[in-house]
């Protein structure tokens, strides 16, 4: 058997470096989708060639991928690896006086929002999964009900950029994505507590845990923020500022994590910081060219590199007739799920969110999933019910990026530009 045994992390880094260099190539070259996307469809497109190589009995290709997958810690590299960085480049672009002015819909949807949306989704994939010879004890359903529902800012950041939406509707989106991601890593992370030991927390240890988490990472993420503000301030060197930046990510999500806050808030407020009031009084031009320039080749490069990891994960998946049919109805369910809680949101403050008609269809068909539910899914143990979470979780996450993803434009021309009176 062919494998990729005992490689250094230098060699695994190389080996995926250079195939998403190459499939990114590839569709820059002849394809021409979005890169994102178009290296995930590629990467996919191996995936099953792989597969089906080793149905024919030649099962070097797909051995060698998960021996090399096998390698790296998906959950590891984009957990404590890619997010802060991908995090910080995402909010560091994102203006607070829009977030200030669409508050009420973005703290709806991504606190409120991402619990509704869990207990939906739990609910009837617990009633569902039986239907198809599978059962789940509901502590499970609520964990992927919790890993799913947050729309992930990496994908959401990354396509609606071109998709075209009204401002508006981007700013509730982006924001959203920003803030959800860590309501749900939290969540699931109590959750996955409650799972591991057995024991059912009182709701004030849930409210603590939160309120310490989710808060204290909000606050580490302002005091960064303004320590980082002062320094970039203090100096007028593009270099150093650069660096400062990256340091200031990359240590202070490593922080955040040994202290037990939420990582990917302390970063989206740190970049909040840097990218709105840093970047107006404490960088030069010169500055802010390079410090722009650098987090958008990051962001440009590490999320190229996530979507590939993405579609070759495909090969870890064992699907089966039955189990096929459950990712579709999922899909629906997680469809469902997110429509009732734009619509619910929407029609019930529609006059204070100043958003335009119809914007519910695309706040619902823009609520992408990406890397982060593919990466707490494969921190479940192992065993049977983690199996059928994975296959569940790819099922969604490759249909929102690929179909939701190429079609969200198209969706977004729909809209009128008028304010919304009645949904």
């Amino acid at each position: 058997m062919t494998s990729a045994t005992s490689l250094t992390v230098l060699e695994i880094s190389a080996i995926f470096l250079s195939i998403t260099a190459l499939l990114t190539y590839v569709n820059h070259r002849f394809i021409g989708l979005p890169t994102t996307i178009g290296v995930m469809v590629i990467s996919i497109l191996l995936s099953i060639v792989a597969i089906f190589l080793g149905f024919l009995g030649f099962d070097q290709l797909i051995d060698y991928e998960m021996s090399l997958l096998d390698q790296l810690d998906f959950t590891e590299v984009l957990l404590d690896g890619m997010l802060s960085m991908l995090l910080f480049a995402a909010a560091l672009h994102v203006n607070v006086s829009d977030l200030r002015r669409y508050k009420l819909p973005i703290g709806i949807l991504a606190c409120i929002g991402t619990i509704v949306s869990a207990v939906l989704i739990a609910a009837a994939i617990y009633y569902m999964l039986p239907l198809f010879g599978f059962e789940l004890s509901f502590i499970w359903c609520l964990l992927f009900g919790a890993l799913i529902s947050p729309t992930d800012p990496i994908a959401v950041m990354g396509i609606l950029a071109s998709a075209g939406a009204p401002k508006s509707i981007e700013t509730v989106i982006a924001g959203e994505s920003l803030f959800n991601d860590g309501i749900g890593v939290v969540i699931f992370v109590l959750l996955l507590g409650i799972l591991s030991s057995g024991d059912i927390p009182t709701v004030n240890y849930v409210a603590h845990t939160l309120a310490v988490e989710a808060g204290g990472g909000i606050v580490f993420g302002l005091v960064l923020g303004a320590i980082l503000y002062y320094m970039l301030q203090s100096i007028d060197s593009y270099q150093e500022e650069v660096l400062l930046t990256l340091a200031g990510v990359i240590g202070g999500y490593a922080l955040a994590s040994h202290w037990h806050l939420s990582g990917p808030l302390a970063m989206v407020m740190m970049g909040l910081m840097v990218g709105n009031r840093g970047r107006a009084l404490a960088m030069s031009d010169k500055t802010r060219h390079y410090i722009d320039l650098f987090w958008e080749l990051i962001d440009e490069i590490l999320n190229a590199i996530l979507f590939v990891l993405i579609g070759l994960e495909v090969v870890m998946i064992a699907y089966s007739g039955n189990l096929f049919i459950a990712a579709g109805l999922t899909i629906i369910i997680a469809l469902l799920a997110r429509f009732i809680v734009v619509g619910t949101t929407t029609r019930t403050f529609r006059h204070q969110l100043e958003l335009p008609v119809g914007a519910w269809k695309v706040l619902t068909w823009g609520g992408l999933r990406g890397g982060i539910s593919v990466a707490l899914v494969l921190q479940l143990p192992a065993g049977r019910e983690r199996d059928i979470l994975l296959a569940l979780t790819y099922g969604v996450v490759v249909f929102s990026i690929l179909v939701q993803g190429l079609s969200v434009g198209r969706v977004a021309k729909t809209i009128s530009p008028i304010k919304d009176e009645q949904l």
